[in-house]
């Protein structure tokens, strides 16, 4: 059975020669190479390809936001392929819908592998991707709190965090509270500044 997969790089040559690697394969059929990332999830929405393979530097929040869409879509999975990544970006792949992530420092046998896995429904991180999602060195926060911490960091109020993060308006509350009170803060606002000084979040 094949697999269609959605390329997408914003950098023209990056995007070739990922294009012309999966066309080696036989089982791999790109179905849509493209260079932004709303006709990414405009072609996602219309066609459904098995896996989107998302090229990004591992900062940018809106790629995130666009990978995380097009994983909710029916039939449709997501597989990062990142530079670089930010320990927060890592953890909020981690703990959501994206299917994988790897490292574009991978060999091809790899890539192809996780191509492979993500298409039959499995979850394929980067060990030390892993590592970086779920260490947090003397970080007195859960990996709960912190996915809350870093939506209050975006700018999200209690009703968006929970909405977001699919719990209970009071449970957020709740996290909130005992966060300030983990890292002895005054506030919200001051155990915030408290995780970006530490580069928890």
């Amino acid at each position: 059975m094949g697999i269609d997969v959605l390329v997408f790089d914003d950098l023209h040559l990056s995007r070739s020669a990922l294009t012309a690697l999966l066309e080696q394969r036989d089982e791999i059929r790109v179905a849509a190479s493209v260079d932004s990332n709303l006709a990414a999830l405009e072609f996602a929405e219309l066609h459904r390809p098995d896996v989107a393979i998302i090229s990004f530097e591992g900062r940018d929040n809106e790629t995130i936001e666009i990978a995380e869409k097009i994983a909710s879509l029916p039939h449709c999975r997501t597989l990062l392929l990142a530079t670089a990544c930010t320990r927060s970006v890592v953890r909020r792949a981690f703990t959501g819908d994206i299917a994988g992530m790897v490292r574009r420092s991978a060999s091809p046998r790899r890539f192809f592998e996780a191509i492979h896995l993500v298409h039959q429904g499995e979850r394929v991180f980067d060990p030390e991707l892993t590592v970086a999602a779920v260490a947090n060195g003397d970080c007195p926060l859960t990996t709960r709190q912190l996915a809350v911490l870093e939506h209050l960091s975006r700018g999200d109020n209690v009703v968006e965090i929970a909405g977001q993060l699919c719990l209970s308006e009071g449970t957020v509350r709740n996290y909130l509270s005992s966060m300030v009170t983990k890292l002895g803060a005054r506030n919200r606002i001051d155990a915030l500044r408290i995780a970006r000084d530490a580069h928890w979040i």
